[in-house]
């Protein structure tokens, strides 16, 4: 009786409007065999690109997040709002979100998604349940003194309806389906899959006190972000792929706005010079 208890409990402390709205997204994502075209698809995946690879992985995490390098305030924003249509939450919420798991990273109560507390809560489970945390403005001061990141916090999720007109005109019903349900339903999760299996499962090319592991599949799913060792060794590195093998197209495209001069004080990670001895750390 006390563990029947303890599981209604449970529930009933979900966080059920946003453990409806996942549910429903995912449901909706799953009209797609019946809206398939390949024009579709292509925008679901050049939208994943778009708004996981630019707003997400190089604007919410190594720009704003760890401000690994600079964009002019124009081109910062432009990102930022890729990352606001991403539906992964408003950028205050992300950042400080993330810095937290820094600064915390496995502990149980403090990190939001502490893989020490198993699989499905670091890829899931975080989100829905209620955690006594700080508020996101203390970690995320530097966005929340601003007007714009308190505007595109307060309204990232009306943006999705704009959004959605603009894909129903371009391409009808199966444009709005792919571009946005399924390609949210694959960007959730690939990116889940960062603070989950990049904790379980790889190899660790340095001792950090903590669970990160590189993992070549996620890295590939997540334009680079699964190299997650790599990333919690050296946090404010722009580029998280060190050796030669290890892809890395988000620090291809920092390296390209660099080269045209649009990025600004990129922060390498120092054991660039020494690659050697990473390379002899992974075939030890």
């Amino acid at each position: 009786m006390k563990t029947h208890s303890s599981a209604l409990s449970g529930l009933a402390s979900l966080k059920w409007p946003l453990v409806g709205f996942i549910g429903t997204v995912h449901l909706l994502a799953l009209l797609a065999p019946w809206c398939f075209s390949w024009s579709a698809l292509g925008v679901a995946l050049l939208l994943h690109w778009l708004l996981g690879g630019i707003g997400i992985c190089l604007g919410y995490h190594r720009l704003l997040a760890h401000r690994s390098f600079r964009l002019p305030q124009l081109l910062e924003r432009a990102v930022a709002l890729l990352g606001a249509l991403a539906l992964q939450g408003g950028p205050i919420f992300w950042v400080a979100g993330h810095r937290r798991h820094h600064a915390w990273t496995e502990d149980p109560t403090r990190d939001p998604h502490a893989s020490t507390r198993g699989f499905w809560w670091s890829h899931l489970l975080w989100l829905v349940q209620p955690q006594a945390q700080p508020p996101a403005e203390k970690f995320a001061a530097d966005l929340a003194c601003q007007p714009f990141y308190r505007w595109l916090e307060r309204y990232h999720l009306l943006l999705q309806l704009p959004f959605g007109l603009l894909l129903f005109l371009l391409g009808g019903v199966p444009f709005v389906v792919y571009g946005i349900f399924v390609r949210t339903v694959l960007l959730w999760h690939t990116t889940w899959l960062v603070n989950s299996a990049a904790h379980l499962s790889g190899y660790r090319s340095y001792q950090t006190a903590d669970c990160s592991r590189n993992l070549w599949w996620v890295a590939l799913l997540t334009y680079g972000e699964g190299w997650h060792n790599n990333h919690h060794a050296h946090p404010r590195a722009a580029r998280a792929g060190l050796l030669w093998w290890e892809v890395d197209l988000t620090w291809g495209t920092i390296r390209l706005l660099e080269m045209v001069g649009l990025a600004r004080k990129v922060v390498r990670p120092s054991c660039l010079v020494n690659c050697e001895s990473v390379t002899s750390k992974v075939r030890g």
